[in-house]
Order: C-alpha cells, then sequence, then structure tokens
C-alpha cells in the first residue's frame, strides 16, 4: 500500500477519507480474482460476522460459511449451546440451503411464521417420512384463511431431483420450468435441501469456507473474565475452526493473562484477540499468542464509545498500522468496524488487513437471530443492539445478584435497539455478500490484482475531502 504523492497524512484517516486509484492491469475479468484469505482461518472470502447476539446465530453461520466467509458466535452462547450450534452447523450441506419444513396439517399460520427465516422464502410441505408433497410461499397463503391446512394451498414441485445434481444443472432445470425453488433429495426421496436459481449460481462462484473433513466452519468466541482455559477448552471441544478472545479493551494485562491461558490448553486453531488500535497493542497481543488480532474501537454503527470516552481511533489509520506491525511478526489483523458500503472492505483490504469484521449491517437480513418485525409504513426491520449495551449488558449478568446487576447496569455503552432495515433490493446476508464481493473483485482489477496480497501490495491511495467523498455517492433520484 502506499499513497499518491508518497506520504501519509500526519492525521488519522477514516474510510471516508480515502480512495483508491486505478493502476496499470493486465486482469481481465473479475472472476480471476482470488479472494481467499491468508491469515490460516480457512476463510474463501475475506468476510467475518461479528459476534453480535443480534447478528450471529447458526442460519447465519451456515449461510456465510457456505459462501466462504466465517460467522463467530458470541461469547455470551452457553458452552453446550456452542456444541449444538457448531454440530448442526457442520451437518449441513455444502451446496443445498436447508428446508423451512411442515406438514399437510400444519396451519397457514405456522407457514407465514416461518418463510422469512430464509431468503428462499418457501416452505415444503413434507408427508411422515419426509418426502416432499407440495412447496408454500407468501403467495400462496395470501387472501387464505390462517387456520387453512397447508396440504389445501400446497403447489407441487416441479423440480425435485437428487442431491449431487450439479448446480448448473439445478439452474437449468428451474430456468425450464419456470420454477422459484428445487428440492434436493437424498436415496430415499425424502427432502434433505432446497435451491433457488440464484443459489445455484452462487453455488458455482463461491467456495464454501470448509474443515478438513469437507464441513462447514464456524467460530466461537469467549471473554476474558473467569475460567478462561476451561471455557477455550469447552468451546475448542465443541469443534469451533477459529477461537476469537474478545473484550472491547484489548490492550490491557487481563487480555494477555486470558492468551496465555488458552495458549496453555494447546488450541489447534487458529487463536483471535482484541481490540486494539494500536502497533504496540498488536504486538503484544501476538506476543502472548494470538494469531490473528481484531482492530477498531468505537467505529461500530451500535457502539457509543468514542461519545461516552473519547477512547478509538479512525479506522483506516488503525487498520494500517497494525497490519504493518502484525506483518512484521508474521501475523495478520481483522479489520473489526466501521463497514457500511463494500468500499469500505475493499479499503480495509488495502491497508493491510486480512478480513473485514461485519456487524449490524448484516443484522437487517433474513439469516440474522432476530423476529422480522415491520414499521407504521409495513417495511420490514430487524432489531441490532450493541454487545455493551444495556440490554446485552444485562443478558451477560443475569446469574449474578440483583446489586451487582445493577452497578453494572450504571456503566453500559452502546445502543440498546436500532432497527436495521431489509433492503429490498438485497434482505438475505448473501444479496450482501455478492454486493460486497462484486466491490472488492472490481477493486482488485482496477488496481491489477488477482490475490488478496497483491492486492494489499500494489493498492494507491489518495486523500479527499468530505466534499470528494460526497461526489463519489450515486444521485438514484438526480440533484
Amino acid at each position: 500500500m502506499r499513497f499518491l504523492d508518497g506520504h501519509r497524512p500526519a492525521h488519522d484517516l477514516t474510510y471516508d477519507d480515502v480512495f483508491l486509484l486505478p493502476n496499470r492491469s493486465d486482469v481481465e475479468s473479475r472472476f480471476d480474482v482470488d479472494l481467499s484469505t491468508a491469515d490460516g482461518t480457512g476463510a474463501t472470502i475475506p468476510i467475518v460476522v461479528a459476534n453480535m447476539t443480534a447478528v450471529a446465530g447458526r442460519r447465519m453461520a451456515e449461510t456465510v460459511a457456505r459462501r466462504g466467509g466465517l460467522v463467530v458466535l458470541p461469547q455470551d452462547v452457553d458452552p453446550d449451546a456452542v456444541t449444538e450450534i457448531v454440530g448442526w452447523v457442520k451437518s449441513r450441506h455444502t451446496v443445498w440451503d436447508t428446508p423451512l419444513v411442515l406438514t399437510g396439517g400444519d396451519a397457514v399460520a405456522d407457514a407465514l411464521n416461518l418463510v422469512h427465516k430464509r431468503a428462499h422464502g418457501a416452505v415444503v410441505v413434507v408427508d411422515g417420512e419426509g418426502r416432499p408433497v407440495g412447496i408454500v410461499d407468501e403467495a400462496a397463503c395470501a387472501g387464505v384463511d390462517r387456520f387453512a391446512r397447508l396440504a389445501d394451498v400446497a403447489q407441487p414441485a416441479t423440480v425435485a431431483v437428487p442431491l449431487s445434481t450439479p448446480s448448473r444443472e439445478v439452474f437449468e432445470l428451474l430456468h425450464t420450468n419456470g420454477a422459484n425453488l428445487a428440492l434436493g433429495l437424498d436415496a430415499d426421496g425424502r427432502l434433505a435441501g432446497v435451491l433457488t436459481a440464484v443459489g445455484a449460481l452462487r453455488a458455482d462462484i463461491y467456495t464454501p469456507a470448509v474443515d478438513s473433513a469437507g464441513k462447514l466452519r464456524v467460530a466461537a468466541a469467549i471473554g476474558v473474565n473467569g475460567d478462561v482455559a476451561a471455557k477455550a477448552e469447552a468451546v475448542l471441544n465443541a469443534g469451533v475452526d477459529v477461537l476469537v478472545v474478545d473484550t472491547a479493551h484489548g490492550h490491557q494485562e487481563k487480555m494477555i493473562a486470558a492468551l496465555k491461558a488458552v495458549r496453555s490448553v494447546s488450541p489447534q486453531v487458529p487463536v483471535v484477540a482484541g481490540n486494539v488500535v494500536t502497533a504496540e497493542g498488536t504486538r503484544d497481543l501476538i506476543q502472548a499468542g494470538a494469531d490473528v488480532v481484531k482492530v477498531g474501537v468505537g467505529p461500530g454503527a451500535m457502539c457509543t464509545t468514542r461519545m461516552m470516552t473519547g477512547v478509538g481511533r479512525p479506522q483506516f489509520s488503525a487498520v494500517a498500522d497494525c497490519a504493518a506491525a502484525a506483518r512484521e511478526l508474521g501475523k495478520h489483523v481483522w479489520a473489526d468496524g466501521g463497514v457500511r458500503h463494500p468500499r469500505d472492505v475493499a479499503l480495509a483490504l488495502a491497508a493491510g488487513a486480512s478480513a473485514a469484521m461485519v456487524g449490524s449491517w448484516f443484522a437487517g437480513t433474513y439469516e440474522s437471530p432476530g423476529d422480522l418485525r415491520f414499521d407504521e409504513q409495513g417495511r420490514p426491520y430487524k432489531e441490532s443492539f450493541g454487545m455493551a449495551s444495556k440490554r446485552a449488558v444485562g443478558a451477560r449478568t443475569r446469574t449474578d445478584n440483583s446489586f451487582d446487576r445493577a452497578r453494572k447496569a450504571l456503566f453500559e455503552e452502546g445502543i440498546s435497539s436500532s432497527r436495521m432495515s431489509l433492503d429490498p433490493q438485497r434482505p438475505g446476508v448473501e444479496d450482501l455478500l455478492d454486493s460486497i464481493g462484486s466491490g472488492v473483485r472490481s477493486s482488485c482489477t482496477y488496481a491489477g490484482a488477482r490475490t488478496l496480497e497483491e492486492f494489499h501490495e500494489r493498492a494507491l491511495l489518495g486523500v479527499q475531502s468530505a466534499a470528494g467523498f460526497a461526489e463519489g455517492r450515486p444521485l438514484p433520484s438526480g440533484w
């Protein structure tokens, strides 16, 4: 990475402050770009879903890993639940999506409660042996009594094929039959998965993030309090592929001790720790045992740290300095927070991060754990909240006595409730991954890079004013 005039400004920079310039390039297509990370996590796209309760759950973990990314389960999840979730994610198919299933005797109301749980937006009606008998989507339920039986409204499936059917063939069958959803069947004819036409295309574009056994990858976080070694061992025994040691202020003695405790159980997976914003903090965590350091204090959409404390640092400069320090030691950083556009991911990678961590942006998707709600105008949204907010702290301290809970409640940082609208054009997390991936691939072609490491090496940046940033915004409604 280098700056246009050869000199980086003396003041710190945010993502909005910088821009990338095109280089002479022989990269002819976006598909010539390999987005695999080099940090040992096994991700094939540089996206990590943040360990936020409102964002990271089993549906998110399955879907993102299928497209090559990584989801970090929150530290508040009980170890037994982590074991169950990890086992469930690793039992999912790497191409076919998990179906929503009901029986013919279930009510239309049951289907309507389920259809928004996944982006494919349909419930498959099965018989007592798990064989499909029809499909129900929201359109099929329109104008129908909510207590009507699904057997009366289900539409026959026109495309039902073995799971081994190539995705390109599934796409052609859907296109030929004018169908929206293909059903994947096991050897006994039982329903095992579903695939949309777009899903079939994605299966040809993305490479799933899988472990040595070919199972989807998933990460999990632990905190720095209590018996860290025991917590780490429990999470590792659950079968996670990456262990994240997480606290808001990562450059502290308790984190150093926590990393040493984690290393005492000899983890065979990458260990991530954070958060920090300085080169010194990065070096200290790496020397204590971190393979990857999370960078970012205060840039998150749900975070009030900078306004409450004045502590933090503009994210681009934080990532650039920390990444340089990590690379000197043969390690890596994740850019955690502040991502609001695909360009921000590209800039984080240009600064030297191996991946960008995204939180609230992904809360407004079908795959996030929250229930779908509708505002006064009927627009869909989901709730998001910060992990240091009253809501999160209340959940985290539920086993404390009332006095200690009340005392901790006086010192919260973060927004407890925010509406994250579902983009009607991109309501699923895969839609957002498409957008981010497209942007990053194009950035690489402009830079003349075929890999993310080449992108970092070749990235040429300039500094712009607020007016320069505003100039780059599209004006779909004119001006």
